[in-house]
């Protein structure tokens, strides 16, 4: 068995396609135009490359983009003047401030202080308790593309084992919220869970959102089953050089799974992709619009 590629880029291109669609209708029949702020503190390259993507794809979805690019050596109290700022303004929709931010300021209250309606990282407490309680809410980016990779597959989740390695806020955590609102059988694994490998290896869906280079193997991974990939780590390759790759030896998984995301292309891409969809339902929201892609709501049940 050979596995099924799972193309980000595709997939993302498609629902970037889509919401550029929704807001040319909420622009010509509302005159709103969704604005997404992006704010970077410091030089990071990486982060300034995420940046560049995020603005550019912005502006090909017809929204406006904001781009505030501060020093390194800003202060917290400016940072968070800036975010009541832009809480504050009225063609701003969705507020991302890029982590990670430099030591003299603290995440935590970076992410409190932004407006829960337009923290379209998904990041706030607030969303992050609607979310686990089953209401609508802003997810993060990351976990809500790796649904949308999963569905791809199985356009129904309901009654499958999902596996999730990684309970990180980013991702890990809230992946399992919309999972079970999919109605997947769940489970979360980490570093200390015993036998990680025969219990990935009963997974008809596994996500691999640990941050370790590679670890998952091929007798890790149910026959058939569903992979998608979500670390990025950077590894040393011979002559000096580097190279990026997952969490999942992609070479060998591929040989036994049934589908697959790549590392680059897979995830990435799609985090892009719904950043832009949050924006254009937090700018949907905030005026008192229906959810523009058809979003069905979550419940409490059994």
């Amino acid at each position: 068995m050979t596995a099924r590629i799972i193309d980000g880029k595709a997939i993302a291109a498609e629902v970037r396609g889509k919401v550029a669609d929704a807001v040319h209708r909420l622009t010509r029949d509302r005159g709103i135009v969704p604005g997404l702020a992006v704010v970077l503190v410091g030089n990071n390259s990486a982060s300034e490359s995420y940046v560049g993507s995020k603005l550019k794809m912005t502006a090909g979805t017809g929204m406006r983009s904001f781009d505030h690019r501060l020093p390194e050596a800003t202060s917290e109290a400016e940072l968070l003047a800036l975010i009541a700022r832009l809480n504050r303004d009225p063609t701003v929709h969705g507020i991302l401030v890029q982590l990670p931010l430099p030591i003299q300021i603290d995440p935590r209250k970076v992410i409190a202080a932004i407006d829960p309606a337009k923290d379209v990282d998904g990041f706030h407490f607030a969303n992050a308790g609607r979310l686990s309680a089953g209401l609508p809410a802003l997810a993060p980016c990351t976990a809500v593309g790796c649904v949308h990779l999963a569905k791809t597959m199985a356009p129904s989740l309901a009654g499958l084992d999902a596996v999730v390695i990684g309970r990180s806020n980013i991702v890990g955590k809230p992946l399992v919220q919309l999972l079970l609102a999919e109605d997947a059988t769940v489970t979360v694994a980490h570093s200390k869970t015993r036998d990680l490998p025969a219990v990935c290896a009963r997974a008809d869906v596994l996500f691999a959102a640990a941050g370790q280079p590679e670890m998952v193997r091929r007798d890790w991974v149910k026959p058939g089953a569903t992979v998608i990939d979500v670390g990025v780590n950077r590894v040393s390759v011979p002559g000096g050089k580097s190279r990026i790759v997952g969490d999942v030896a992609f070479a060998e998984v591929r040989e036994v799974a049934g589908a697959i995301s790549p590392v680059p292309g897979g995830v990435g891409p799609m985090t892009i992709a719904c950043l832009l969809a949050n924006t254009l339902k937090a700018a949907c929201a905030i005026n008192g619009l229906a959810e523009p892609l058809g979003e069905r709501r979550t419940d409490d049940r059994e």
